[in-house]
């Protein structure tokens, strides 16, 4: 970000030396804060709340990762491609350390574009406006949907009914609580016992979801009542 003030321009205050230098100093930690990654975790753009962007932590990415390669090696070979919908944390995580599965990261905020062939431009407002090449073409389906709406997830329904192999495709669904009985009525999707965590905390219940049972893995499918 640049700060521009025309000196030329009466019309325009000028901001006070003391305010100045605040603004340098915030914009100087922000930039730090960006740069500083820990050890083992991976690099991601800044999180752009106007989109509804919220990174998970470490560890969901991490666990996410462990079940799709679970999921790859009960495959025949080759390994399944992964729709990765709205989630570029998950995606960013599966290249690091499954860089051999192939992946393709659906994603509205072109900054992701970055990844080159396996980014994929994507709004949920036109749910199967994507190449054709995607249609039915992915055993692995990872959602993530960027608002708690029954409108946007109905949407997103309609991509993974796009993407997914007509059978024995797994779904993995990473939406709010508020979501249950729709991921249930829409997607034949229950709740699992693991429960996501972001870098930021949400003030949402986060559920992740599976259309298939994970057995003793995720913490299991959670017990009807």
């Amino acid at each position: 970000m640049a700060t521009r003030i025309e000196e030329d321009d009466d019309d325009v205050p000028a901001l006070s030396a003391q305010t100045l230098a605040a603004l340098r100093e915030f914009i100087a930690e922000q930039r730090e804060k960006e740069g500083t990654v820990e050890e083992g975790e991976v690099a991601l753009v800044t999180e752009d709340w106007r989109l509804s962007q919220f990174w998970y932590d470490r560890n969901t990415a991490e666990t996410l990762v462990e079940e799709i390669r679970f999921l790859s090696d009960c495959s025949q070979p080759p390994s399944p491609s992964v729709a990765c919908i709205s989630c570029p944390t998950l995606y960013a995580y599966l290249k690091k350390i499954e860089p051999d599965i192939p992946a393709q990261i659906l994603e509205f905020d072109k900054r992701f574009g970055q990844y080159g062939e396996d980014y994929i431009f994507y709004d949920y407002n036109l749910p199967e406006e994507l190449p054709l090449a995607l249609k039915h073409s992915f055993k692995i389906i990872v959602a993530d949907p960027p608002y708690l709406s029954k409108e946007c997830l109905e949407k997103v329904t309609k991509t993974i009914s796009f993407l997914a192999k007509p059978q024995d495709s797994h779904l993995l669904l990473l939406t709010g609580e508020v979501q249950k009985e729709r991921a249930l009525e829409l997607l034949n999707a229950r709740p699992c016992g693991f429960r996501p965590q972001h870098s930021n905390k949400l003030g949402n219940e986060f559920l992740l979801y599976t259309n298939y049972n994970p057995q003793g893995r995720l913490g299991g499918w959670e017990p009807t009542l």
